[in-house]
């Protein structure tokens, strides 16, 4: 649940106002009115009863802790609702309130709301996706050819670039953006089904008035209503999960990157932001931080709207329930996590010294593949790589470089000279095709924006 003392730490700047209780009961009552219109378009109530339910679907006309306190022996929200607009109603036309509501039922209400809480929602996070993947292009772009330590088991592997690995970051949003374009069309759909799923109460206008509703609200038609069939909701939260394992890939690299040891890469400095209460010298890594503690709490809340996917028969019991505040509670913390990567990554502060510190601190056994492979051609690679990994060892001991233990190995000496040493132990000369990966990911990104 909402908790301005807290939610501040994710970044949103007004935490999750798409799901406060008046967002919600707007939407709701949105579906309402809707609903006298399409039913008075169809034939199904009299026209003059739609002004009077228009009128009453205002969101202030209603007390949001009466309507709370009602929904419990209820068992849902609408109810109550339904109750009090239906009162609403009546005191501007008598008449007009006996149609309030016809022939629906709680759920389509509520779901139907609910799509139209999260079509909302949703513009202002492809919002922050878009911002977020400039961001990301805009560092691939600018590390392109900055070699630095590619990094295996935490251990230093081998020589890549940061325009690589930000490009990888944004190949990542880049799939997240192209499944949620995929996915949004079949997630915001309206549901209406009435009691059982099959409009009855409406005779053989059904179909009518609901292709009239989906109209009236700017949400698809589906082909049947989806009162126990959970799977639009549970692919969102899943699709919310990977997007926060996404984001968590991205500030756990920054923040090892950002590490005293290494400092290679820092979240930017604001006044203020990353201090610790008894150490003035300290700058944490409060962005990524708050990146990584909602994308922990992400599986418990996707695996929660996976278990509400086993709807008994036509309207589930206590699955649909859970979904309330679940899918809300995982929609603002990827809504903050993905504020604050887009923020950490548009402030990014670099210190290339310490990429090439970093990589010359092994002095030279970071590029001990590329010897191998040299020698290889001429030995095999088992053998080369037997003479290499003697040679590391030497130079280990004696704390001295790789070159000069290699250069002292009379078998490599034959085949290697000193220059040809030098030029395989250069990094800028074994990064491979990094620069070819962040072009392709750049034309990705540059395609997905047309």
């Amino acid at each position: 649940m909402a908790n301005l003392l807290l939610d501040r730490l994710l970044g949103t700047d007004d935490p999750g106002r798409h799901f406060t209780a008046a967002a919600q009961l707007a939407a709701m009552l949105r579906v309402e009115a809707a609903l006298a219109r399409a039913e008075a378009a169809a034939g199904v109530i009299p026209a003059t009863a739609v002004p009077a339910i228009e009128t009453a679907c205002h969101g202030e006309l209603y007390s949001q802790d009466a309507l709370a306190l009602a929904a419990v022996p209820a068992g849902n929200l609408a109810i109550p609702l339904v109750r009090a607009l239906t009162a609403a109603v009546k005191r501007r036309d008598a008449a007009a309130a006996g149609w309030v509501h016809w022939g629906a039922t709680s759920q389509d209400i509520l779901d139907t709301g609910l799509v139209l809480q999260l079509k909302g929602w949703l513009g202002d996070l492809e919002t922050e996706l878009a911002g977020l993947a400039k961001a990301l292009a805009l560092q691939a772009r600018r590390g392109r050819d900055q070699a630095m330590v590619g990094r295996t088991w935490l251990v230093q592997a081998l020589p890549v670039t940061f325009g690589l690995k930000a490009a990888g970051w944004l190949d990542a949003v880049g799939r997240a953006r192209d499944r949620l374009g995929e996915l949004k069309p079949r997630l915001l759909a309206l549901q209406f089904g009435g009691a059982a799923g099959t409009l009855a109460s409406l005779g053989d206008k059904g179909p009518a008035v609901a292709a009239a509703l989906a109209r009236d609200l700017d949400l698809a038609l589906p082909d049947l209503p989806w009162h126990a069939a959970r799977d639009r909701l549970a692919e969102l939260g899943c699709w919310l999960g990977l997007l926060l394992g996404t984001l968590a890939k991205l500030a756990r690299d920054l923040a090892l990157m950002g590490q005293t040891e290494v400092g290679e890469a820092l979240e930017g400095a604001e006044p203020g932001r990353g201090g610790s209460s008894t150490m003035p010298h300290k700058r944490n890594p409060v962005r990524a931080a708050a990146i990584l503690g909602a994308a922990t709490r992400a599986p418990g809340l996707v695996a929660t709207l996976l278990t509400a996917m086993s709807a008994e028969q036509e309207r589930g019991l206590g699955g649909w329930q859970a979904e309330w505040a679940t899918l809300p509670e995982l929609c603002r913390l990827s809504e903050g996590a993905l504020r604050q990567a887009r923020l950490l990554v548009e402030g990014l502060e670099l210190h290339p010294e310490r990429m090439a510190a970093n990589l010359a601190l092994t002095q030279g056994l970071i590029l001990a593949e590329a010897v191998t492979l040299a020698l290889g051609r001429s030995l095999g690679r088992l053998e080369a790589h037997h003479l290499v990994e003697a040679a590391s060892k030497r130079a280990l001991a004696a704390d001295r470089p790789l070159a000069e233990a290699l250069a002292a190995d009379p078998q490599v000496a034959a085949l290697l000279p000193p220059a040809e040493i030098q030029r395989l132990l250069t990094p800028d000369n074994y990064l491979g095709a990094a620069g070819a990966f962040v072009d392709r990911a750049l034309a990705a990104h540059e395609q997905r924006e047309r």
